[in-house]
């Protein structure tokens, strides 16, 4: 994978922030609509940045955590993944600012951080 330019972006948010506490409170009626002005506005925000991204990604499931210890089922914030392309660091990051997300789904934030060549050590072919 060509990693010139290319962020990997996490969607976060734990299942005990406020936000997340009065989502799930709302009425269900409520909530499905919350759901739907937010799935419409997470559309436009892929049609606005379609040119940048390279992976979707998505939502993301149960984890399971390796170590030398063995297998363990474990909780973290991650929900989410985009991959994008920006000419920096500070491009990338503006791109999910206001994100639905985080301002009309209960998520607490998105981290954006590049993604890395593999050491040349490592790339011989």
């Amino acid at each position: 994978m060509d990693t010139k330019n290319t962020y990997l972006a996490v969607f976060l948010g734990s299942k005990t922030n406020p936000k997340m506490v009065a989502w799930n409170a709302l009425p269900e009626k409520e909530q499905q609509a919350k759901m739907q002005e937010g799935i419409a506005a997470w559309k436009a925000w892929v049609a606005k940045h379609q040119g940048a991204i390279i992976e979707m990604g998505g939502p993301l499931g149960k984890t399971k955590k390796i170590t030398a210890r063995g297998i363990e089922d474990v909780s973290n914030e991650m929900g989410a993944f985009t991959v994008v392309r920006a000419d920096s660091h500070e491009a990338a990051a503006k791109m999910f600012e206001n994100h639905p997300h985080f301002t009309i789904f209960p998520g607490e934030s998105v981290e954006v951080m590049p993604i890395l060549p593999i050491p040349s050590a490592y790339n011989k072919e």
